[in-house]
């Protein structure tokens, strides 16, 4: 009874080996894409869409985020 059993539940095994044309065919849509980026209307610098810039903080028109001192500008 065990050697029936086994036998139904055997994995799918592929026939013959994909080529690297169907292997890419399928892989066609897994492309990285840049990210889309917009101007900040507080500072004007480029920032993902829906997040607070990272240059000065701001999201929705208001002060978002305080953005860490760096020593260059500390010290100036």
């Amino acid at each position: 009874m065990s050697v029936e059993r086994s036998h139904q539940e055997a994995m799918g095994v592929p026939k013959r080996r994909v080529s690297h044309a169907r292997q890419g065919e399928r892989r066609s849509h897994l492309a990285l894409s840049l990210p889309r980026l917009e101007e900040c209307p507080h500072c004007h610098a480029q920032k993902q869409p829906h997040h607070a810039c990272p240059e000065c903080g701001y999201y929705g028109g208001r002060q978002a985020i305080e953005l860490k001192k760096t020593t260059e500008e500390s010290a100036g």
